[in-house]
């Protein structure tokens, strides 16, 4: 069996529409730079109030994922500069 190690990090994601289209908001987003997303724990929700009215949902959570060191990334890449 593979061991894993998970990195759990805190996001802050909003919407005009409700907490849960907030939070919702924030893993679609991490997703796209985070890979292996395992669990979100919603810590805290809040709203924006302006002029009496509600403006905005922010959803306070905490997105689990996949961690990989450095040393497991892949460097095939040559980042050197050729000499003319």
């Amino acid at each position: 069996m593979t061991t894993r190690i998970y990195k759990v990090i805190e996001l802050i994601g909003t919407s005009q529409v409700s907490w849960e289209d907030a939070a919702k908001n924030a893993v679609d987003i991490a997703s796209k730079s985070l890979s292996d997303l395992r669990i979100v724990e919603i810590n805290k929700l809040d709203m924006q109030v302006e002029d009496g009215k509600v403006v905005m949902y922010r959803a306070r959570i905490n997105v689990s994922f996949q961690y990989e060191p450095r040393e497991a990334w892949d460097y095939k890449t040559d980042f050197s500069i050729e000499k003319k």
